[in-house]
């Protein structure tokens, strides 16, 4: 049965507790875009609790510092450096009847931080992004932002992704999933797999994590000499990797937001290719922070056909909240989905801010609309 949840007490703000940093490889990328979701969040109608986790796992009262959390002369910021105790560490109930968050410290009594009505997860990436997360807050009966347990995980998961997309007759690109199993049982049969596969569709191909994010771990690679040290690059993010073909044409990107009369789509934007880096990279998205341009030059039929497929891609992975949906328009007309993300960066200089902002919702509108539709939602079945 769902858990249906109240709004906080009349007189009392609900309380928005920001989770961000994590244990994955977007740790950074996490903490800037909570930095950037505390600033936006209108105090006077919402209080907030910031709680980081730190790259080992551990749950802390952070102090509510925006301006600490951006990236700084190429220093990327951290959680531990953001903690107020060192040792201390957030415990949420996995109670649904208790929303009291606990703030615990070795030697002391454990101290009560007061409830939560709903937690703004900005995780990017395992342990956050993918399903984990969600699957706490349901067991805590705390309604969040984003997609559920289900979704995140299907939205982290590259290989079961494009397997959903296909389902629902949207078009994908050539594609190969190479397991750990198989890696590690006979390299050179999975190497045989790979470079027949690159004869078919053509070199390069994209190794990358199947299931990671901010272009973590990829490689663009030219010719089989290249693909060794491609796989171990893919596997110190994700022991089962994706091969994908490299597809011509433009990539476009589109927005999907949840409204109280479901999920539209933003105006789409387009990213140039990134020369210097050979691809839209973790360099080109966040340090050299590469130029997409809103809205796409497309024509109308295009940026019709491209709003639908994002929604319906939104729908596919029975996506809530918020998803930016990745395609790449081929030198044929047709659109290709490339993939879902339910947590996009967020940065003041993210491309899914943007595009809704060109769409007519400013940053500020963003965020309370996505707690809002936290808010309106049960954690359980529904």
């Amino acid at each position: 049965m769902p858990s249906h949840h109240s709004r906080p007490p009349s007189g009392r703000k609900p309380r928005v507790a920001v989770v961000f940093g994590g244990r994955s490889s977007e740790h950074a990328i996490s903490v800037v875009t909570a930095g950037a979701v505390l600033r936006a969040i209108d105090r006077t109608k919402y209080d907030v609790l910031p709680i980081g986790i730190t790259t080992d796992g551990r749950w802390a009262l952070a102090a509510d510092e925006p301006d600490r959390m951006a990236i700084t002369a190429g220093q990327l910021p951290d959680v531990a450096r953001l903690a107020e105790s060192a040792e201390g560490s957030v415990v949420l109930p996995v109670d649904p009847a208790s929303r009291e968050v606990v703030l615990s410290e070795p030697g002391s009594v454990p101290k009560a931080l007061g409830e939560v009505d709903v937690v703004f997860p900005v995780l990017h990436g395992p342990y956050g992004e993918d399903g984990t997360l969600q699957g706490l807050l349901e067991l805590s009966g705390v309604p969040y932002v984003g997609a559920g347990v289900l979704a995140s995980a299907v939205g982290m998961d590259k290989e079961y992704m494009k397997r959903v997309f296909t389902s629902f007759g949207l078009a994908v690109g050539p594609y190969l999933v190479i397991r750990p199993r198989e890696w590690h049982a006979d390299p050179a049969a999975a190497r045989r797999r790979i470079t027949d596969f690159a004869e078919r569709e053509g070199w390069p191909l994209f190794v990358k994590p199947a299931r990671a994010g901010s272009s973590m771990g990829i490689s663009k690679v030219d010719g089989p000499d290249e693909l060794d040290a491609a796989v171990e690059l893919a596997q110190s993010h994700d022991p089962k990797i994706l091969v994908e073909s490299a597809l011509s044409g433009r990539e476009i990107e589109c927005g999907v937001l949840e409204f109280e009369d479901g999920p539209r789509a933003s105006v789409p934007a387009w990213i140039p290719p990134a020369d210097a880096h050979g691809f839209y990279d973790f360099e080109a998205k966040y340090i050299d922070s590469a130029e997409g341009v809103v809205p796409a030059p497309l024509t109308d039929e295009e940026t019709a056909r491209v709003r639908e497929l994002a929604v319906r891609a939104f729908d596919a992975v029975s996506c809530e909240g918020l998803v930016r949906a990745d395609f790449f328009l081929t030198d044929d007309g047709e659109f290709v989905i490339n993939e879902v993300n339910t947590m996009p960066g967020f940065t003041p200089i993210s491309m899914y801010p943007r595009m809704w902002e060109a769409t007519g919702v400013d940053y500020p509108e963003l965020v309370d609309r996505l707690i809002q539709a936290a808010l309106r939602r049960s954690t359980g079945l529904r």
